[in-house]
């Protein structure tokens, strides 16, 4: 099987991740933030398996990045020095507009990821799948349908980077209201 990414970069990428986010936990557990980058990772490299002809570089590299610039000090240009100006832009795109109202965030990143390649499609697609795993139990039932929500906006926008992708979203949303 050839492997349209390599494991070096890959590796790479995840180091820069780790010492970025070390002392983070997954909110709601006990497990360090890397594992969900490593969660996010394994899904893009699951889409990577069954349609080869992404640059499964830009894709894992922004898979384990994602994060990087919305939740610690790592800035664009540390990205963008590390891994270049395409990685960056995609790791811009996938953060979150803080100075915007939270209502109007979701879709001024949804935007953004639109105009990048569909492989960082596939990260916004993976980090929701993975995000809609048992949430937090202190959320409430209000909070948890917000969420649903939102999955549902964001596979509407970005559905047609990844058939599976796509269908594994839909499948996570369909089931989510287990947790309410």
């Amino acid at each position: 099987m050839n492997l349209n990414w390599s494991p070096e970069i890959y590796t790479k990428a995840y180091r820069f991740a780790m010492e970025a986010h070390d002392g983070q936990l997954f909110p709601g557990t006990e497990l360090p933030y890397i594992m969900h980058l490593s969660f996010v990772s394994m899904e893009v490299m699951a889409a990577l398996a069954l349609e080869p002809d992404r640059d499964g570089n830009l894709a894992v590299q922004c898979a384990l990045l994602h994060d990087v610039i919305e939740d610690t000090a790592v800035t664009y240009q540390n990205v963008k020095d590390a891994f270049g100006t395409a990685v960056a832009d995609g790791v811009l795109a996938l953060t979150k507009d803080t100075t915007l109202p939270k209502a109007a965030q979701m879709a001024d990143s949804l935007r953004r990821i639109q105009e990048q390649p569909h492989e960082i499609w596939l990260v916004k697609l993976a980090d929701r799948i993975t995000n809609l795993a048992e949430p937090p139990h202190y959320w409430t039932r209000e909070k948890k349908e917000r969420y649903q929500q939102e999955a549902i906006q964001i596979h509407a926008a970005l559905h047609d980077a990844s058939l599976y992708l796509s269908q594994r979203l839909l499948s996570k949303v369909q089931n989510y209201p287990s947790y309410y």
